[in-house]
């Protein structure tokens, strides 16, 4: 997030776009309900009428995959309108003369073909968002699950520069983590492409910095994401496969493809502290112990590095994660590997990590600190950009809107989208051994629109069978006004009728993303069998 999560409070408009954030995120949600309660308008834009929609003053949906014409025609209005900050564009920003001329393509009757967003709405939403002196945009893995989910985030991100919503206390452009700690994992170079605090391993200095401490030699090449990962297995050229705390087998796209992947490696370990899915398939499991059994930091999806203790003794034979990798790093000949606490590898962290540079477990004892923190006097950075941008001018990226990878067709007519329910926690690895929340759902089920479900001959709490391309499964229908016609919406949490059975592989070009939120299905009404 380019702002913290307590600001949402005083912010006068919230855009919410993209996140079932009451569900999803209940904390962060508490905090846009209070700014609602103090006269803050609640803008929310998503295909389902959400928990968080019915406290909003405007509510549209857009069609499946349109993000990037919708925004691109809010911004069409603001300019027509003359309501963008002109100041910050001429101060701040670069690039704005390639998005202008973008911007003519997205006349407000053009966008509502394209999204089945009124133009009357459009305007609506413009004005509000625009004309807000803390106006803050909030959004989640609906943005972002697309093939376009990079464009979406820079189209949302223009729209906060051309209005001047960011660089200042209760605006910013705000993404929500999808699971606990993804900040903190990212912060930590839990990607392919970068060391801790996003340090290129392209770069050059960089990469002789961390060869200096870990006293090792290094490739400049990036390593691969999840579906190159996939894909190098099936090609043969990926044998082994060690996963940590995470379960594919339910979570990634073409489960039916997931598992034939997996059973090719010669070596799959799984890490974890249930037996998953994933774990069922590996040939070592390793057990993991769970936050409350083990010390350390988590980074919360406002970049806050905060202190977390261990309550007990982990059970059994689990071990902390560091632990396992460390003893695996011995046995393999390494001799570095001879961490002692989990404060010193944080020291470690600190020293290679300029971003948390002044940071330290007695600075966060109480409250955990925001990064950047680059010394011991920096109190930590609440919100970006204040000045300006980390490159020195904020960059518009004029950026044309895509179609979806795949298409509602004649033999697919319907729109799958896929995302979150209150009640479970990503894969149910740990909600689904909760006898409590099991009871609140205990199965899979599919939200149609009544009118499509009345012509289907289906009821509510009927077993359908949901086909796409990729595989099929039986399922439950719920009849809901929460979706519109030719949509339907399934939670990916469960095993038994997966969504991610019938999702699409198609990933996001730049950040490899597959598209979980769009996809093309069929449903069917299961026939009675006719006793004889």
């Amino acid at each position: 997030m380019t702002n913290s999560t307590p600001e949402l409070e005083d912010a006068d408009c919230i855009l919410i776009t993209g996140s079932n954030t009451t569900e999803a995120h209940p904390l962060v949600a508490s905090r846009i309900l209070k700014a609602k309660e103090r006269g803050a308008k609640l803008i929310v834009i998503d295909p389902r009428r959400t928990q968080i929609a019915r406290y909003s003053d405007i509510f549209v949906r857009q069609r499946l995959g349109t993000d990037v014409a919708w925004i691109n025609g809010l911004m069409h209005i603001i300019l027509k309108e003359g309501w963008e900050n002109k100041e910050f564009v001429s101060t701040r920003t670069e690039g704005f003369e390639e998005l202008k001329k973008e911007l003519e393509n997205y006349p407000p009757e053009k966008v509502e073909e394209i999204t089945g967003i009124s133009k009357a709405d459009l305007r609506g939403i413009a004005e509000t968002y625009a004309k807000a002196k803390k106006g803050t945009i909030v959004y989640a893995m609906g943005i972002t699950q697309h093939i376009t989910g990079t464009e979406n985030v820079l189209s949302l991100a223009n729209l906060a520069m051309l209005t001047g919503n960011i660089g200042r206390l209760n605006t910013g452009v705000n993404p929500l983590r999808g699971q606990n700690n993804v900040q903190g994992a990212c912060d930590m170079g839990g990607l392919p492409n970068v060391y801790t605090g996003y340090q290129s391993v392209a770069d050059e200095a960089v990469a002789k910095k961390f060869e200096e401490a870990w006293k090792a030699s290094l490739s400049r090449k990036p390593g691969l994401t999840i579906m190159e990962m996939f894909q190098a297995i099936e090609e043969g050229k990926l044998k082994a496969l060690y996963i940590m705390g995470e379960n594919p087998m339910v979570s990634d796209p073409d489960l039916h493809h997931v598992e034939k992947v997996l059973n090719k490696l010669e070596l799959l370990v799984v890490q974890d502290i249930f037996l998953t899915e994933t774990a069922k398939l590996a040939h070592i499991v390793l057990p993991g112990a769970s936050f409350a059994e083990k010390d350390g930091t988590f980074s919360t999806t406002d970049r806050r590095v905060q202190r977390i203790r261990k309550a007990i003794e982990p059970l059994g034979e689990a071990k902390p994660d560091y632990e396992i990798i460390c003893n695996i790093a011995r046995r393999m000949g390494s001799a570095d590997f001879q961490y002692h606490s989990v404060e010193e590898i944080f020291k470690e962290i600190t020293r290679v990590t300029p971003i948390y540079q002044g940071i330290s477990y007695q600075r966060i004892e109480k409250d955990g600190i925001q990064w950047p923190c680059r010394t011991p006097e920096d109190s930590g950075t609440p919100f970006l950009h204040k000045d300006q941008f980390s490159k020195g001018k904020g960059s518009f990226f004029p950026i044309p809107y895509r179609e979806p990878a795949e298409q509602a067709d004649q033999e697919f007519p319907f729109w799958l989208t896929t995302g979150r329910i209150g009640f479970h926690y990503h894969t149910r690895t740990m909600t689904g051994v909760s006898p409590s929340l099991q009871k609140e759902a205990q199965q899979n089920y599919m939200e149609i629109n009544p009118f499509d479900a009345a012509e289907l001959g289906i009821e509510e709490g009927e077993a359908v069978k949901v086909v796409s391309r990729r595989g099929e499964i039986q399922i439950k229908a719920k009849l809901t006004f929460g979706v519109g016609r030719q949509v339907v919406f399934i939670p990916f949490h469960f095993v038994e009728g997966a969504a991610n059975v019938l999702t699409n592989t198609a990933i996001d070009p730049v950040a490899k993303i597959p598209e979980f939120k769009v996809g093309a299905v069929r449903v069917e009404k299961i026939q009675e069998r006719v006793n004889a």
